[in-house]
C-alpha cells in the first residue's frame, strides 16, 4: 500500500514539474513498484518548501587530470619525482585528478560494485532498522527545510573497524564482509601512499598519516542515487567539500559528479579505469593553502540509479592540524574541534562553514 501511494507521489511530482510523462518514462517508474528499496524520498520532499533550485547548469563535461601511478611505484627515482610533480600541481590546481594504474585490480572494484548494489537493493525497512553496517545507513536529508540542504540519495557510512565484523551484516551479507574488507585494506593503502608523496613535498613527514589514520579513524561511505523524477530541481549530494584529508572513488559510468572551478561548476566524465582523489579540508589547512580542497556536488538523474564508493582518510579526533608555513593562514584546531564546528553550522544555518571559520 505505502510503496503504491509513493509511486503515484512519484509520477504525479513528475507531471507536476514537467507537463507530460511519456510511455517510457511511465515504464521506468512502474519499474520501481518492484523495488521495495528506495527510500520514501518523495514523502520527504514534499514536506520541504516547493521553491526549487537548478542543480543542471549546463555545466561543461572535463576530463580531470589523468596520473599513472607507474611511476610512484617503481624504482627508477627520477619518474617517481615525475609522478610525485603531478600529483602536487593537480592537488594545487585542481584539487581533484584520477589516478590509473593504483593497484586495484579491476575484479576487486566489479565485485564490490557487486557486493554494493545486493545490500542496497534489501528492502527499505530493512536498511533503515539500524542492524545493517552497524546502524550506518542514512538516506535524504532529515533536518533539510529546504531543496538546497535536500540531498536524493542513500549511503552507508562505515567506519573501517567495524568492517570485518560479522555481526554487522546477517548470514546473507558475508561475502560483502569478505569482499569490503580486502577492498578497504586496498584502499587504505593507496590513501596513505598519495598522503605520503603530499606531505613530502610540504617538508612534512609521512608518519604523521601511520601515527594518526588507521582502521579506527578512516571511512568507507556506499552510495545510491536513485533515479529522481524533479532531476534538475534537487541534488543528488548537496554542494560540500569533504573534511578529512583527502577522499579515493570509485564511482560507476553513470556521470554525476560536478566540482568547482574557476568559479564555475564542471561536470567529470566517468574513467572506467580510473580512480578519482579529492583533497579534503584538512589537507588544504596544513598545506596552509597549497593544496586545495574544492566544493563539489552531485547532480541527480531522471532515468538511471547511479553508485559509488569512497574512501576518506581522516585522523583520531585529538589530532591536531597546523599549518605547514608561516605566516599561517589557519588557526591550530583539533579535528575533532573541526568536526563539532561543522556539526554547530549545519544545525544553524543548514549548512557546512568548514575552513573559513578557522582563518586568522
Amino acid at each position: 500500500m505505502f510503496l503504491s501511494l509513493s509511486l503515484l507521489a512519484h509520477k504525479a511530482l513528475y507531471i507536476r514539474v514537467h507537463g507530460t510523462i511519456t510511455v517510457e518514462e511511465d515504464q521506468n517508474m512502474g519499474s520501481l513498484e518492484n523495488r521495495l528499496s528506495y527510500p520514501p524520498f518523495i514523502c520527504q520532499y514534499s514536506k520541504i518548501s516547493m521553491k526549487l533550485v537548478d542543480s543542471e547548469e549546463n555545466a561543461k563535461e572535463c576530463e580531470l587530470p589523468l596520473i599513472d601511478l607507474r611511476g610512484l611505484f617503481g624504482e627508477d627515482k627520477k619518474e617517481k619525482m615525475k609522478c610525485r610533480k603531478k600529483i602536487v600541481d593537480a592537488a594545487s590546481k585542481w584539487g581533484f585528478f584520477q589516478v590509473l594504474n593504483h593497484g586495484i585490480s579491476r575484479d576487486l572494484l566489479c565485485k564490490m560494485r557487486e557486493e554494493q548494489v545486493k545490500i542496497f537493493e534489501l528492502p527499505f525497512e530493512r536498511k533503515a532498522d539500524g542492524k545493517l553496517l552497524n546502524g550506518s545507513y542514512r538516506w535524504g536529508a532529515p533536518s533539510a527545510t529546504s531543496l538546497e540542504q535536500f540531498s536524493w540519495s542513500e549511503a552507508f557510512h562505515i567506519s573501517l573497524q567495524k568492517v570485518p565484523q560479522n555481526d554487522c551484516y546477517g548470514e546473507e551479507l558475508q561475502s560483502l564482509r569478505m569482499v569490503m574488507a580486502e577492498f578497504a585494506a586496498e584502499m587504505s593503502e593507496l590513501a596513505m601512499t598519495l598522503a605520503a608523496e603530499l606531505a613530502e613535498n610540504l617538508g612534512q613527514s609521512k608518519q604523521y598519516f601511520t601515527e594518526h589514520c588507521n582502521e579506527n579513524t578512516c571511512f568507507l561511505r556506499l552510495n545510491r542515487y536513485p533515479p529522481c523524477p524533479v532531476s534538475s530541481k534537487v541534488f543528488g549530494l548537496m554542494p560540500h567539500t569533504d573534511s578529512d584529508f583527502l577522499t579515493i572513488l570509485h564511482q560507476d559510468e553513470v556521470g554525476g559528479l560536478q566540482l568547482m572551478k574557476d568559479s564555475k561548476w564542471i561536470s567529470v566524465k566517468p574513467n572506467p579505469d580510473a580512480l578519482i582523489v579529492n583533497i579534503g579540508d584538512l589537507f588544504q589547512a596544513w598545506s596552509n593553502g597549497a593544496y586545495k580542497s574544492v566544493e563539489h556536488k552531485v547532480t541527480t538523474n531522471q532515468r538511471k540509479e547511479r553508485f559509488s564508493i569512497a574512501y576518506f582518510l581522516c585522523p583520531s579526533h585529538e589530532s591536531v592540524i597546523r599549518s605547514s608555513k608561516d605566516p599561517p593562514l589557519y588557526k591550530q584546531f583539533t579535528f575533532q574541534e573541526f568536526r563539532e564546528q561543522t556539526q554547530r553550522d549545519v544545525q544553524t544555518v543548514g549548512r557546512k562553514i568548514g575552513l573559513p571559520r578557522f582563518l586568522l
